[in-house]
């Protein structure tokens, strides 16, 4: 069962019970405190807008609606929202048939929980039987090079790394080479986490693609964006620039553990509409779990709890 933190609920429903306090119906009143809520819980102005657009035609249909039936709205046109990516239904990772090894280029500024997503998700796969080999592509921080072996040893996972300042394609075709070599499941690609010049950006993670097309064909299979849930709109402006740079296939958000700012991935979910594959909800190795949108709902609806 997907967690969401017992600050993000109290925080969320605080604010929802002021929302409708003394109202009996939802009317404009409600329907403005409510954009209010859903804004400062990171839902963003823009998806906001479309939640009080659905949550206005539907009392319309039933002008007696009251409002002790907001938060069952309120969980159905979210729950609608998040469907429309049309994923977010597995409750355990796995890797697509017919391609081995599966390469995921992992993409993210520094400081969201990168290095360590790529650990958990590592153990994740290994979990499951799979052979799993890191590439230590961010050649841009000896640290990163440092914080990945770290992981590797933790999960005892092989990883292929060169000196700080190589050339990053250059690990990379190295981790795919030795990974068809060693019969690898899955391949995890560390990449620089740097967004000073998105055109640098972009030339070096599109040299990087083409380098492990030379080993692999079609590769990298997905490429995941990681943001820190906790930095609200920062998290959006992260996604903007990083699916800009290059194609963002699924987004992992991080950090929702102690913080009230759950609301950021209905958002970043319904703006980019690229799939959250992974949600972060703790510091321990088992606390990255996929996302799956009616578990998340429910969870943050406080249902089933």
């Amino acid at each position: 069962m997907i967690k969401v933190s017992e600050k993000t609920k109290t925080s969320f429903f605080t604010k929802l019970g002021k929302a409708v306090a003394g109202k009996s119906k939802v009317d404009d009143d409600v329907l403005d405190n409510l954009e209010e809520v859903l804004v400062t819980s990171d839902v963003g102005v823009s998806t906001t807008l479309k939640i009080i657009e659905r949550i206005e035609a539907r009392v319309a249909q039933d002008k007696y609606m009251g409002t002790d039936e907001l938060n069952t709205i309120l969980r159905e046109e979210i729950a609608g929202l998040l469907s429309e990516t049309h994923t977010g239904e597995d409750s355990e990772v796995h890797v697509p048939t017919g391609k081995k090894p599966y390469v995921i280029m992992v993409v993210g500024v520094n400081g969201v929980g990168k290095t360590t997503t790529i650990g958990k998700l590592a153990h994740q796969f290994k979990k499951q039987g799979l052979k799993v080999i890191l590439g230590a592509a961010d050649t841009f921080r000896a640290a990163a090079i440092d914080q990945l072996q770290v992981w590797a040893n933790r999960v005892d996972v092989p990883i292929v790394k060169q000196q700080m300042g190589s050339d990053p394609a250059s690990v990379a075709f190295d981790t795919l080479s030795s990974a068809v070599k060693q019969d690898a499941d899955v391949v995890i690609i560390d990449t620089a986490g740097r967004l000073h010049n998105k055109v640098n950006l972009m030339n070096e993670l599109s040299k990087v693609k083409r380098v492990m097309q030379k080993v692999v064909d079609d590769t990298p299979h997905e490429v995941l964006l990681v943001l820190d849930g906790s930095t609200g709109q920062n998290a959006f402006e992260q996604a903007k620039q990083f699916t800009k740079a290059t194609e963002v296939t699924s987004l992992a958000v991080t950090k929702l553990d102690g913080t009230a700012k759950g609301g950021v991935v209905i958002g970043i979910s319904d703006q980019f509409k690229i799939p959250v594959k992974y949600i972060g909800v703790g510091e321990g190795i088992e606390d990255l779990q996929v996302f799956n949108k009616y578990e998340f709902v429910d969870s943050f609806f406080n249902i089933n709890n």
